[in-house]
């Protein structure tokens, strides 16, 4: 096994940055997801990995070993594409065996391996069928131990859920998380998904325009973000954001926002001290948002009016969209609330779980 190491690793493709001075150090067997929106870099840095794309500048190490000039196919690591990539023409043997024969295992070897991984991912009886004759989850399942034959060091999966549906995505991803306990082997993940990397990753690591914004566990990126870009892109719905400015009133700190004003629990005053008259961003997220009739016990809660101007069902809970002048935000509330479309409310925020940013640097004020 082995951990991966990237060292002021660039990429560029002529004037543009593809990947920005990436530091990072994965762990032996840890399952780490790079988690970003479309065209953030964060398939390329798996590809520098990999051996599919040249290095501008920096280094990549498995384990001890630089590999920057290293082909390949010597890397000691399999990578499961969004695509498949399975032979139409081998059965599914053949196709998990496929690369296990042009390094020359012996027959015996090679079917042991196949059968192992075919045991693990349940597609025993699989192996006979042609890639037409497999779902797409079955494909999915094939691909995955094509590469687990290889008994490489590190496995890259470069968004391999993308082509599923929503059940069959969920299924495979507990399948995925379920696989990397059971072969104590380093996975990285590539995924625009950030439901996917919530819920596999031992950590995250949040990319945008080429740069690496944040690398934690999933926990803390949720409760503690970095910077603003980090706090919207992890959860769902995204995290609420208000133009406000701190002020002190009567010996209490508040966040204005013009439209209402909030004091700041004793407890999480300290870091704003020095902010009074300050511009900021306030930021709180749709599940710290609350109808006043369904308040979780032992929360600071602050209420203030609003209107109701989208109303999403959602079984287990309901969406809010709501206004407060120029203010738009969404709340996640209690599935007994009884709001219409149209009807001035009470709405309460928790303001033990807000954020404070930087609106010129966009970084988090703790």
């Amino acid at each position: 096994m082995a951990s991966v190491t990237y060292d002021h690793v660039t990429k560029e493709f002529g004037n543009v940055l593809a990947v920005n001075d990436l530091n990072m150090e994965i762990q032996d067997k840890e399952f780490l997801v790079f988690v970003g929106p479309s065209g953030c870099g964060k398939t390329t840095a798996l590809r520098l990995l990999a051996g599919l794309e040249e290095i501008t500048r920096g280094r990549i190490l498995i384990g001890d070993r630089v590999v920057n000039d290293v082909a390949p196919k010597d890397r000691d690591i399999a990578m499961v594409f969004q695509s498949y990539a399975l032979y139409p023409h081998l059965s599914v043997f053949d196709n998990m065996a496929f690369s296990l024969k042009l390094r020359g295992t012996p027959k015996e070897e090679i079917k042991k391996r196949v059968y192992e991984a075919a045991e693990l991912l349940g597609i025993n009886e699989l192996l006979d069928r042609k890639p037409r004759q497999l779902s797409g989850g079955q494909r999915q399942r094939v691909a995955v131990g094509r590469a687990i034959v290889r008994h490489p060091k590190v496995f890259l999966f470069d968004e391999p859920l993308s082509n599923l549906d929503a059940k069959l995505r969920v299924e495979t991803r507990a399948n995925i998380s379920k696989l990397h306990q059971r072969l104590q082997t380093t996975f990285i993940y590539v995924t625009h998904d950030q439901v996917e990397a919530m819920t596999m990753a031992t950590r995250i690591a949040v990319i945008n325009k080429g740069k690496l914004q944040q690398l934690d566990t999933p926990q803390e990126l949720y409760d503690r973000p970095a910077n603003m870009f980090v706090a919207g892109f992890i959860g769902s719905p995204a995290m609420n954001f208000f133009p406000a400015k701190i002020k002190r009133e009567g010996g209490r700190l508040y966040v204005d926002t013009g439209e209402f004003a909030l004091p700041i629990p004793e407890n999480r005053a300290k870091p704003y001290q020095d902010l009074d008259g300050k511009k900021v961003v306030f930021g709180i997220r749709p599940e710290d948002i609350h109808n006043p009739h369904f308040l979780p016990p032992n929360i600071h809660a602050e209420t203030f009016g609003c209107k109701v101007d989208v109303i999403e069902l959602m079984g287990n809970e309901i969406f809010l969209y709501l206004v407060s002048g120029s203010n738009n935000f969404v709340a996640r509330v209690d599935p007994r609330t009884k709001f219409k479309v149209g009807e001035d409310v009470q709405i309460a925020f928790n303001m033990d779980n807000f954020h404070i940013f930087d609106p010129d640097t966009e970084m988090a004020i703790r």
